[in-house]
Parts: structure tokens; C-alpha cells; sequence
């Protein structure tokens, strides 16, 4: 099932205004509207939260909103550069999140993250990191994930705190909305209103013949693509810079093995392009046009620039089975959405030196299975205390320089956080002489230490007498354990004296 999200912007025209003024613009609680020529007459077009505070409102006339706010600051909208700067948005969020990215003018985006939301670390991050970018930026935003982008967009506008729908939600979440939900004319709800009909949940599940009848076609073409049961597809921004291919089929296709041949030259082709501007692809988007108009999109990112017509081939095979042909693909393109600059090097050292293992095919088989934010490295980080002498990096970026003291060693997996044990110690520093852990006692056989780590004072003043005594401890299996105590043994005021397990060897 398809996956869209719905941008909604409901002060798109304002917070663009604002951004575009920078440090001259009014405070946020001054009220601020902007008007534009509306029939015969001058009337407000959008305002801010404070003007709308005051009793402001769209639609109103440009002299009753200056009659009714005596400060009032009165501006010109710009519905041309609002509509330029929405789609320079939709290229960014195309670059971004997804393959498939549309404006929706004149307040939002429509963005098909069918089979790239995992590279986000799944859905709601997805959307979290949409809008807390846009919020970082000045600009207002609310996003709705659901199956059909008429079930978002209408979510998005007049429902809150529902961020995802499920497919088995949509009935559920579309029916208590304002038939204005449906993105339909305005006569049509106001007609429907003087028969009764209040919401969506009262036209969704009634006979459609006296409906079209009395309103056409419309009604039940908003209905239908809202539930999923008619195709809505969205026409993705372009770049006209951006490295593309494409290839139209006298004949639909829809084999594997036939998608994974055409794939396969539609890379040497933009191999081709990418070698003649000096450029490696680092994401790469697969966009499959169905006969029934339907766009199946596959996205594809990259360790680091390539352009090796065989390892993207390999990468889109694997994706084959995501995509649902339908009747056939009429069309297939392939965009590298993001590329950076890649100058040719020998495979081999002309002083017959080994070459280093190159681990990014791995990675990128990895990343585009299981999602790029579940790989990564650790590097060390000045730290005394373990939980923070290391930090999460990308596979494949650079050394840091740094490394880890090596005068105690440290386990080869360490908890993200200590778990307690019961165990039996005499104070203030022999080793444990047994521990219970998870429900199982083990006596120990051999113990070195105590390690002694003191905390952080420069961080909080709760570290400025702590203290932990580490011990590697084996018990009688021949396990290996590490062991901490908080305190010293001896005074309170350094820590419990409880006794943690924070560490495995291997």
C-alpha cells in the first residue's frame, strides 16, 4: 500500500514574508496581514496569530481589518513568489525524503515515501524531522502520513494530533471530518448541508447514483481517491540540472527479470552522463510509470559517490520486489537526486601496493535493506566515564585521531545503561565474591581491580564526589563480567555502594 505524507503549511504566505525580511521583520506578536485583490475588492489574504487574535480573518476586506486593529501592520502578498517558493520547497524535500515530492498550492506539499520512510529511521521520525526542520526555519508545519494523499491532506487540515494512519484507519479517521475535507467546490458542501449531511462518515457509505446525479461526478471522484478505491497520482518537481534517464516502452512490462534488464541499462546510461560531468551518484531514485498513470518509486542511497553500472544494478534488483507493476510500466526513469564531485582512480597502485578492502558495497546493500541509521561505527571520545567515551558515526567517515587509554581494558560490549546485581563484597576494596544477575548466581573465580573513575564535576554538580570502583571478574564458567560499585566504599556521599554490571567480554 502506498505511503504519502501531507505538508500542510497554514502560514506558508506570512512565515515566507518573515524569513524573506530576516532581522527587519515585526515582532511575532505584532498583528501582521497580508492582502491582495479578491474580486472588485482589496481583502485579506493571510494573517498571523496575533492579527487573528484580534478578530482578523481571510477574506475579510483590507479597510475592516485596519478599522478593527488600529495598529494593524498592512502588507501586499505575493501569491507568484509564495507559489515559486513552494516548489523550491518541494525540490528540497525531494532531495531530502523522497522520490516523489508535488506542491499542493497554495499551502502545502504532497510527498510519496512509499519504500524510503526507513531510510529516516521509519515513519514518525520521518515526520518529526520534517517538521522540526521547517520549525528550526521560521515556518509552521503539520505532516499527516496515511495510505491515499486525500486521507492526509484532509487529516492534516482538520484533525489534530493524528500524525499516522494505518491502512485499516482511513474509515476511522476521515469519517468525523467537514465534508470541506474532501477538497471539494464550495457549493457542493453548502448544498450538501441543506440535506442533512454534516461529514464525511454521512455521503462515505451512501448510494452514489442520487449523489452524482444531483452533484456530478465530483463528490464521489474525491470520495473514492480519499478511501484508496480510485488512483491519485502526484507529478514530481523537477530539476532541470539534476543527472536523469529514461526510457518509454512500446509495450508495457512487468517481469522481474524484464524491470531488472532495463535497469540495468538505464545505469550504464546515467553512468554514462555522470562520467561526462566528472560527477558519482550518492542517492539514486527508480521511478516506474504504470499504465493505470500510478507512480512505483524506489529510492536508493549510497555510502559514497559512485558510478559503477553493475553495483547499481545489484542495489535496484534487490528493490524489484518492493515495486507492483500493475498492468505494466509504460516508462522508467532514473534520477541521481544527489551526486558530488568523483574523479577517476586506478583500481590498482602502479607501485604494486595492496588496495584497502572497499566495505561500501557492504554498506550499501545493508543501508537500503535495514535503513541507514542502523549502521554506524563507534569512535572514542575524551571521556573518563565509559557510557561516554564513545559516540555513534557514519560507517564510512573519517578517523577521528582518537583512541581509548590502554591501561585498563574495556569490555567488548558495553550496556547503554548499568544493570544492577545482588551481590556479596567485603569493603572497601576486595572483588565480589559471587553476583546474581538476571536470576542466575554466579560465583566468581578470579577478579582484578578496582578501577577507580570519578565524575564529571565540570558537567553537574551531583558528579563532584562520585565514584566507581570497576572490577573484571570471571566466574566459574569462564565468563567475563565488569563490575562496577558506586562509591567508594567507605563514604556515603560518593555513591550508594550498589553494586552494577556494566560490560561483557568477549
Amino acid at each position: 500500500m502506498r505511503r504519502v505524507v501531507s505538508l500542510y503549511l497554514p502560514n506558508w504566505p506570512v512565515d515566507r514574508l518573515r524569513r524573506g525580511l530576516g532581522p527587519d521583520a515585526p515582532p511575532p506578536d505584532t498583528p501582521l496581514v497580508l492582502t491582495g485583490r479578491v474580486g472588485r475588492k482589496r481583502a485579506v489574504t493571510a494573517c498571523n496569530a496575533a492579527a487573528a487574535a484580534c478578530g482578523a480573518r481571510v477574506g475579510m476586506a483590507a479597510t475592516q481589518a485596519q478599522a478593527l486593529i488600529p495598529d494593524l501592520d498592512l502588507r501586499d502578498a505575493d501569491p507568484v513568489g509564495d507559489a515559486e517558493a513552494l516548489d523550491r520547497l518541494a525540490l528540497w524535500a525531494l532531495h531530502r525524503y523522497a522520490p516523489i515530492c508535488q506542491a499542493t498550492p497554495p499551502d502545502g506539499l504532497a510527498i510519496d515515501v512509499t519504500g524510503a520512510a526507513h531510510l529516516k529511521g521509519g515513519e514518525g521520525a520521518l515526520l518529526r524531522d520534517l517538521v522540526g526542520r521547517l520549525a528550526a526555519s521560521g515556518v509552521t508545519a503539520r505532516a499527516v502520513i496515511a495510505p491515499t494523499f486525500g486521507a492526509a491532506h484532509a487529516v492534516a487540515r482538520f484533525r489534530s494530533g493524528l500524525e499516522i494512519v494505518a491502512d485499516s484507519e482511513i474509515d476511522g479517521a476521515l469519517g468525523p471530518l467537514p465534508l470541506e475535507a474532501l477538497r471539494l467546490p464550495p457549493d457542493i458542501p453548502s448544498h450538501l448541508r441543506r440535506m442533512g449531511f454534516d461529514r464525511i462518515d454521512d455521503v462515505a457509505h451512501r448510494p452514489r447514483a442520487p449523489l452524482q446525479l444531483r452533484f456530478g461526478p465530483e463528490l464521489g471522484r474525491r470520495l473514492d481517491q480519499a478511501y484508496g478505491r480510485t488512483s491519485e497520482p502526484l507529478l514530481p518537481v523537477e530539476a532541470p540540472e539534476t543527472p536523469r534517464v529514461e526510457r518509454v516502452f512500446a509495450e508495457p512490462i512487468g517481469a522481474p527479470e524484464t524491470l531488472e534488464r532495463y535497469a540495468g541499462q538505464l545505469a550504464e546510461a546515467l553512468c554514462t552522463v555522470l562520467e561526462q560531468r566528472g560527477l558519482g551518484v550518492r542517492r539514486l531514485d527508480w521511478l516506474c510509470y504504470r499504465v493505470d498513470h500510478r507512480i512505483e518509486p524506489v529510492r536508493i542511497g549510497l555510502a559514497r559517490p559512485i558510478r559503477h553500472p553493475a553495483r547499481l544494478t545489484r542495489l535496484l534488483a534487490d528493490k524489484i520486489q518492493t515495486i507492483e507493476p500493475g498492468f505494466g510500466i509504460e516508462r522508467m526513469t532514473l534520477i541521481a537526486s544527489a551526486v558530488e564531485a568523483l574523479d577517476w582512480r586506478p583500481r590498482e597502485s602502479a607501485l604494486g601496493e595492496a588496495n584497502r578492502p572497499d566495505v561500501s558495497v557492504l554498506i550499501d546493500t545493508l543501508a537500503n535493506r535495514i535503513g541507514a541509521d542502523r549502521l554506524y561505527r563507534l569512535t572514542p571520545v575524551q571521556s573518563d566515564v565509559p557510557e561516554r567515551s564513545l559516540r555513534k558515526v557514519a560507517p564510512l567517515s573519517a578517523p577521528t585521531g582518537a583512541g581509548w587509554r590502554p591501561e585498563w581494558p574495556r569490555p567488548s560490549r558495553l550496556f547503554r545503561r548499568p544493570e544492577p546485581v545482588e551481590t556479596l563484597a567485603l569493603l572497601p576494596d576486595n572483588p565480589p565474591t559471587h553476583f546474581t544477575w538476571r536470576g542466575v548466581r554466579r560465583r566468581i573465580r578470579r577478579a582484578d581491580g578496582p578501577e577507580r573513575i570519578f565524575g564529571e564535576w565540570g558537567r553537574r554538580d551531583a558528579e563532584m564526589w562520585a565514584v566507581r570502583d570497576y572490577f573484571q571478574v570471571e566466574d566459574e564458567a569462564g565468563e567475563r563480567f565488569w563490575l562496577f560499585r558506586a562509591g567508594d566504599g567507605v563514604d556515603a556521599a560518593t555513591g550508594s555502594q550498589a553494586w552494577f554490571i556494566h560490560g561483557l567480554f568477549g
